[in-house]
């Protein structure tokens, strides 16, 4: 989490000890050690919420791609049939080109 080897940790230790001295040094590691406890909890309970939260979501996104990629060709065969043989070049919401009738 933070990347701290054993030699960071022995000075950090080492300025507690001189800054806290002996006798308060114990309480305020435990201290920091409840802290860093309930940082823990509320990150994993935090962690939770949002994936109940985001799991309907997400079976939601899920079912609506696979209703977008079903194949509707077996409700409306002729549809395949058309797309099959247009011209891929051809927009099919144009109509025809009106500039070719005309003489230049």
């Amino acid at each position: 989490m933070f990347d701290i080897g054993f030699w960071e940790l022995a000075i950090l230790f080492g300025l507690g000890l001189m800054v806290l001295g002996p006798e308060r040094m114990p309480r305020v590691a435990a201290q920091l050690g409840r802290w860093a406890g309930q940082a823990r909890s509320m990150a994993r309970n935090l962690t939770q919420q949002f994936r109940e939260e985001l799991e309907p979501l997400e079976t939601m996104h899920s079912d609506l791609n696979k209703e977008m990629n079903r194949d509707f060709s077996k409700y409306r065969p002729d549809i395949g049939e058309h797309a099959e043989s247009e011209d891929p070049d051809e927009d099919p919401d144009e109509g025809p080109d009106e500039d070719s009738d005309k003489d230049p």
